[in-house]
């Protein structure tokens, strides 16, 4: 089941966000890591940044969740996740469809560079990564990260924000 996460549900944000980022462990660079990879002071401040999280369910216990953010012109999946006993069950497509259908603008996802099967899943769904020129406007327009995150992480666009910018391009 899919829902909408509450306050009730923080702790379990957090143990999924940093049990489903191990993955990345060893391939983004080491110095974007941290222990925990998400501390609660920084998911705190996502929320309260505006980042909805909705999580899919079962058996009573949050197995996966992801946000969503609306910005400006756009809209911000952020922070997508399933636990690693839950992976390969089609649970982040379920989100990323339910998210995608909650809005009408254009949606745009950043992902670590070197994650090769995150790119890989979001561009199953449509997603195509963005020219360096434009990953660097639109992180720097849409997102509040770090130089060296900008220098070493992607943007996902959907065809929505590609069809947008074909008409706003000569």
């Amino acid at each position: 089941m899919i829902r909408r996460c509450d306050p009730r549900d923080f702790e379990s944000i957090w143990v999924i966000i940093n049990d489903g980022a191990q993955a990345y462990k060893g391939i983004i660079p080491a110095d974007r890591w941290t222990e925990p990879y998400m501390s609660r002071e920084k998911l705190q401040h996502e929320i309260d940044d505006g980042v909805v999280f909705w999580g899919y369910e079962d058996s009573g216990s949050l197995v996966a969740v992801m946000g969503i953010q609306p910005v400006q012109d756009v809209t911000l999946v952020r922070h997508a996740y399933v636990r690693t006993t839950s992976q390969k069950k089609g649970l982040g497509a379920l989100l990323l469809s339910h998210l995608r259908n909650m809005t009408n603008n254009p949606v745009l996802i950043g992902t670590w560079a070197d994650a090769a099967w995150a790119i890989r899943f979001y561009e199953r769904y449509g997603f195509q990564v963005v020219t360096p020129d434009e990953k660097q406007r639109l992180l720097k327009k849409y997102w509040t990260v770090p130089e060296r995150q900008i220098e070493t992480s992607v943007v996902l666009a959907d065809p929505m924000w590609r069809e947008q910018r074909s008409l706003i391009v000569p």
